[in-house]
């Protein structure tokens, strides 16, 4: 879900990466309370050269049916819990390829499963949704589709890249299916809904998704970013925020514009409210621990000369840790109910409507992961160790990983090096993930996460594997 992070090769001097979207800019320093034990990439235990060889043959065979699916979604993107026509065209592309599919999961997720033999359970998930905004791309197969969200219709982007995850999802099952000699067990593709608000993967989970389907033993998943081209990126540990959403109403007392002492003004409570939460960051967190309070937006009032009786605020908060986080929430709640207070105004409406624990790569599944991609794509890969701090955007990827399913989540880069060098040379800011210029290269995208996703599974359950 979002945009620059900070990462490094390990023994091989600095690197600053503005990538995993969901790693969206990794704090710099090291994270104090980061204390899980670091490793190194681990060689791989089977031919990894042979089989990126089938892989590579597969992909560029099945290519231009991946982009046609690409641009097909990018074309036509929907909102969280509304996903209907792409989760159906997923759900058709995974029958093809002969995997038994069960709709409506969680809403609009779809679950693929494919069974070769005996062994283990991997779990690959996509994300289906998109966002809530305008696309300025100015691409020949742009969107101008438009959905309701909160009551008003918008224009709707795949500007976070979860159609390049789409095809990628889809391109790996078709290559794992090619390589069946080389694997065994069982495959759990789920398209998940509504990643954006943090909520698809809770409703996924409650409606059954580890008990009406076997439990995975792995899972994996990958986000495209604002990275060159071919590179990945292979964390240990923490590798997201934890991501919570506040709504809070100011409740005052409406009355005309010339007449203020009429009223309890609402904005003016918002206002202050705005500057004093920031108190939190500055005074109750301890220096060095990451945290963030973002006040989104702020809506109140409809003429400017009629005071308004509320005030609607909406705000992200973001934490890497259990303790911060709840900090962060209660600082939040105590500032709104003083401010309240201050006014002799009534108490304040606080909602919690959406949260997600940070996700945590498993640090031995990332070792092993990351010596096989090293073996595969060389100084393209970045192995970043536990000790390093993850990012400061936000994945609900951490659902499923704290059902008990040890994971990766790899990051993807997606833009052409050219053009990162003439923004460099020009002094421009690359466009990131969310924003309406957002724009990552479909094949090399596609193809390095086809080969990344793939080569993992081999990883775990390859007949080769150890």
């Amino acid at each position: 879900m979002l945009h620059r992070k900070r990462s490094l090769q390990l023994a091989k001097g600095p690197m600053i990466k503005s990538a995993l979207l969901l790693a969206a800019a990794l704090t710099p320093g090291i994270a104090l309370a980061q204390t899980a034990p670091s490793g190194a990439p681990i060689a791989p235990t089977f031919d990894v050269t042979a089989a990126r060889a089938r892989i590579d043959a597969g992909f560029d065979k099945n290519y231009p049916h991946l982009e046609a699916l690409y641009q097909d979604i990018h074309a036509h993107p929907e909102l969280g819990f509304q996903e209907n026509r792409t989760a159906a065209i997923l759900a058709s592309e995974m029958r093809k390829l002969g995997f038994t599919v069960t709709e409506h999961v969680g809403k609009t997720g779809i679950v693929a499963i494919y069974r070769n033999g005996e062994g283990r359970t991997m779990l690959i998930r996509t994300e289906l949704d998109a966002l809530p905004m305008e696309e300025k791309t100015g691409l020949p197969y742009a969107s101008h589709a438009q959905q309701t969200s909160d009551g008003r219709l918008t224009y709707v982007d795949h500007s976070c890249g979860h159609d390049i995850h789409m095809a990628w999802w889809v391109g790996t099952a078709e290559a794992l299916l090619a390589m069946k000699d080389q694997w065994h067990g069982t495959l759990m593709f789920i398209g998940q809904p509504s990643e954006e608000t943090v909520s698809g993967a809770k409703a996924m989970l409650a409606d059954g998704l580890f008990t009406r389907w076997p439990k995975p033993d792995y899972g994996f998943a990958a986000h495209v970013g604002p990275d060159p081209t071919g590179t990945v990126s292979v964390k240990e540990g923490t590798l997201t925020s934890a991501s919570d959403q506040i709504d809070i109403t100011f409740h005052g007392r409406g009355a005309h514009g010339a007449m203020p002492d009429k009223s309890i003004d609402p904005i003016v409570m918002g206002a202050h409210f705005v500057s004093d939460v920031q108190s939190v960051i500055s005074r109750a967190k301890a220096p060095g621990t990451f945290g963030v309070v973002t006040v989104g937006a702020f809506q109140a009032g409809t003429v400017d000369n009629i005071i308004p009786d509320h005030a609607d605020l909406k705000l992200t908060l973001r934490s890497h840790d259990d303790d911060t986080r709840k900090l962060l929430i209660d600082g939040v709640t105590r500032t709104a109910v003083a401010v309240a207070e201050m006014a002799g105004a009534p108490a304040p409406t606080i909602d919690h409507p959406a949260g997600a624990s940070a996700v945590q790569n498993d640090i031995g599944l990332a070792d092993r992961a990351a010596g096989v991609l090293e073996a595969a794509f060389g100084k393209d890969v970045s192995f970043v160790p536990a000790f390093m701090p993850g990012g400061s955007a936000s994945e609900d990827f951490s659902e499923f990983v704290n059902a008990g399913v040890p994971s990766v989540y790899f990051g993807i880069g997606g833009d052409d090096p050219t053009m990162l060098a003439q923004y460099k040379a020009q002094g421009k800011p690359v466009p990131v993930n969310h924003s309406p210029y957002f724009a990552p290269v479909p094949e090399p995208s596609i193809k390095r996460g086809v080969e990344t996703l793939t080569l993992a599974v081999l990883m775990v359950a390859g007949t080769a594997s150890k």
